[in-house]
């Protein structure tokens, strides 16, 4: 990781252990894998069912960050308008770049609705670490399904800043992957995030020279 700049009273302090070692112990790369959509997209049910394809079928170690849960803790007091959705995938991409560097492959779950927070989180990454996946719903899909009823309250006029209604998306200009969850069931969509971690070399756990890259970042 980039060492941040020095402040008079707080000084970057290296490990002894390298993020290489403890990758090799997990036999496969660390990677973040973003989530992004609208609210009822179907993020959610898909990070988690992929997560279950990677430690069930792939033994691989992993760490799921969603949206909700962070929000009633890490990220507890944040609000929802546009200056408290950016510094909540902040927060986020801070968290899931600590757990790539334990040797992981995290899962983040947001709506992470502004363009520039994605490619911040991105940046935080090596290249080729860091894979963004676009939920793919219509809106008038999330608002059927509507499973926490935010739509509703959106509607209403009970909740402010709402992305969909009350604040605008920005969809990924280029994806690593789209995924309509009209289109498929969780189970076979998911699949298809393993399918890209394994054609991006991220589960064989070692190049053609059977060693972990250097982190450059």
């Amino acid at each position: 990781m980039t060492q941040p700049p020095k402040t008079e009273h707080v000084v970057w302090h290296p490990h002894k252990v390298t993020p290489e070692q403890r990758w090799a112990l997990n036999g496969h790369h660390p990677a973040a894998v973003w989530f992004t959509g609208l609210s009822g997209s179907g993020k959610s049910t898909l990070a988690n069912e992929v997560e279950h394809l990677l430690v069930t079928r792939r033994r691989a170690h992993t760490f799921l960050l969603d949206g909700d849960n962070l929000r009633l803790g890490l990220n507890a007091g944040l609000g929802f308008d546009e200056a408290g959705r950016q510094e909540n995938v902040r927060r986020a991409a801070q968290a899931a770049r600590l757990f790539h560097d334990a040797g992981l492959i995290v899962l983040a779950a947001l709506i992470s609705p502004f363009a520039t927070g994605r490619a911040e989180a991105k940046a935080l990454f090596p290249p080729g670490r860091f894979f963004e996946v676009y939920v793919r719903c219509p809106q008038e899909e999330c608002e059927r399904r509507d499973p926490k009823g935010l739509h509703k309250q959106a509607r209403a006029g009970q909740l402010e800043h709402f992305t969909g209604i009350a604040q605008p998306y920005q969809p990924p200009a280029h994806p690593d992957l789209v995924l309509d969850t009209t289109q498929g069931t969780p189970e076979t969509l998911a699949q298809q995030v393993v399918a890209l971690l394994e054609r991006a070399g991220i589960l064989s756990g070692s190049t053609t020279h059977g060693k972990f890259p250097r982190d450059s970042s």
